[in-house]
């Protein structure tokens, strides 16, 4: 079939097989350009291993130093007169790259949130790799079926406390509105916590630990964002940033059981606002990016997701000082997003920002770009008119 990007929405319903290759290619690319990340880890297991910084840490350690990866995600196949997700082809892509390499790359599809999936993923880890030296914990989702209760738990995006009103925009149309958002109410904040904070990740790192899958001085990596106070009402002070609070409860946690398991640690890498499949679905956050992309682009600090955690691993978690922390505890790159002159020109262009000035004032292209990048779309080299064969299995 021919496949054309069709948007509804904050989501793209369609993926491309062939972009989406090509996408894990271009990341690749930049991680080899890089050259080998010394003393990097040789066993990882990736949690939500298909998207995003998920993906973009499981083609670094393995591209950068050579790991072998178990990737553990939750994707749909294709159907008749259907495409896959793209998290699907952008697996297919990566697992064929990584054993053209020579590189152990098995994938386990389902829920991470069960303790079903979570056995399959020791079983591998034990049978295959005997234990694992680093844990990325990378998973995005609006729901989560507990494993002890069986409770369906459903995350919110909302302020907490009073309304909130900013402006946002509508990426596909262009069109710059203001929005106001009623907040939360306190099943909605403890279900969000439930879904998107620390105790699912301290539930992998305890299995692993009790089945003695971690090896000695292993670590562990929960991936953040702090952001500008023009997105705390709806991010930091809201539903999400309340959530991401007990990721980092949970992180203090990890981190005594590694240290006492060898020397390891935990900790939060907060990392730059981006376009991803998550982000796109907040509100404020997209007119923010498309802000902050033209400011950092022009100044040449821009980085994607694979520039980012490239630059973490090589830079901080595997640089002979070891990686430095904030008063925190947490790692921050997104420090050349939050420096002073770069917030102080987002914060300048804010206010005038209007559906007319929307394509000089910002980098709306830049996202969109961006934005179909993740469904397989706009990539050099690819014939979007050229017939493709949709149903791929997985590696």
């Amino acid at each position: 079939m021919i496949i054309k990007p069709k948007i509804r929405g904050f989501v793209c319903v369609t993926a491309h097989p062939a972009g989406c290759a090509a996408h894990v290619g271009e990341w690749i690319s930049h991680v080899k350009s890089k050259g080998t990340i010394r003393n990097g880890p040789k066993k990882v297991l990736v949690i939500g291993a298909s998207t995003g910084y998920g993906l973009a840490s499981r083609v670094t350690v393995a591209f950068g130093s050579g790991a072998a990866t178990l990737g553990v995600f939750f994707e749909r196949p294709s159907e008749e007169g259907r495409t896959a997700t793209p998290g699907w082809y952008n697996t297919i892509g990566f697992t064929k790259a990584a054993h053209a390499a020579g590189l152990y790359a098995k994938n386990i599809n389902g829920d991470a949130f069960s303790a079903e999936i979570k056995a399959q993923a020791l079983e591998a880890i034990r049978r295959d790799l005997g234990q694992v030296d680093l844990v990325v914990y990378s998973l995005a989702s609006p729901r989560r079926v507990h494993p002890l209760t069986g409770a369906v738990h459903k995350s919110v995006l909302k302020p907490i406390g009073a309304p909130y009103t900013n402006k946002t925009v509508d990426t596909d149309k262009g069109i710059v509105s203001t929005v106001t958002i009623e907040p939360a109410n306190e099943q909605e904040i403890a279900d969000t916590v439930t879904v998107m904070g620390g105790e699912d990740w301290e539930m992998w790192m305890g299995a692993l630990a009790d089945a003695k899958l971690l090896a000695p001085g292993a670590q562990s990596i929960a991936y953040s964002y702090i952001g500008p106070e023009v997105t705390w009402a709806i991010y930091k002070n809201g539903t999400i940033g309340i959530a991401k609070n007990d990721l980092e409860r949970a992180a203090r946690s990890i981190d005594l059981l590694l240290r006492l398991n060898g020397g390891g640690r935990a900790f939060i890498s907060v990392n730059k606002a981006l376009v991803t499949q998550a982000s796109s679905a907040i509100p404020v956050v997209p007119l923010y990016i498309a802000i902050l992309y033209k400011i950092m682009k022009a100044q040449g600090t821009h980085e994607g997701c694979a520039e980012q955690i490239q630059r973490l691993f090589s830079t901080q978690v595997y640089a002979p000082s070891g990686p430095s922390f904030d008063s925190a505890g947490r790692v921050r790159v997104d420090d050349l997003e939050m420096r002073p002159e770069v917030q102080a020109a987002v914060a300048g262009i804010w206010p005038g920002v209007t559906t007319e000035s929307l394509a000089g004032s910002t980098d709306i292209a830049g996202y969109r770009s961006e934005f179909l990048k993740l469904f397989g779309f706009g990539l050099a080299g690819i014939d979007y008119d050229a017939e493709v064969e949709p149903h791929m299995p997985m590696a």
